[in-house]
């Protein structure tokens, strides 16, 4: 199977993949995720031997590159007036108290709440995204949710 050019494929999942981004990391950190995301891509794409489900493989660097924002997240110095509002992302859309509340999800909920919720992938897809098993994915996704549901006044 031969790959399309690249600028194809981009065109095609960028919006996807930042709407993706958005969700997860907030709009000011999507941006730099988004440009690592694009970059990793565009280096490995010349050696990629299947491209069966390139959506799933930009997925699957978009939520690497999330999780490698997390940590750096921790490690980062985190000035005071900003304490408060740290661990949620801003809405993209739609209710900013259901945002809030995953955004304190931990961060492998997080990511899968949002796949399985917003972006409607399969729990094959979410566990090929994060590198785990898709009982993992779907455990992931369960206690996001269960957790979103204990917060009062979230309606998830």
């Amino acid at each position: 199977m031969t790959l399309p050019p690249f600028q194809r494929l981009l065109d095609e999942h960028r919006t996807d993949i930042y709407r993706f981004l958005v969700a997860t990391v907030g709009r000011q950190a999507a941006d730099d995720c988004f440009q690592e995301t694009f970059l990793s891509a565009l280096r490995a794409y010349p050696s990629l031997r299947d491209a069966s489900n390139l959506r799933g493989w930009l997925f699957t660097i978009a939520t690497r590159k999330t999780l490698d924002h997390w940590r750096g997240e921790r490690r980062r110095p985190i000035p005071v007036e900003r304490l408060p509002d740290r661990a949620a992302p801003e809405p993209p859309d739609g209710d900013p108290e259901l945002w809030s509340a995953v955004g304190t999800l931990p961060p492998m909920q997080r990511v899968a709440v949002i796949h399985r919720y917003v972006l409607d992938l399969s729990y094959a897809e979410i566990a090929d995204a994060l590198g785990i098993s898709e009982e993992a994915a779907r455990a992931n996704a369960y206690e996001g949710r269960r957790k979103l549901r204990s917060m009062q006044g979230v309606n998830a």
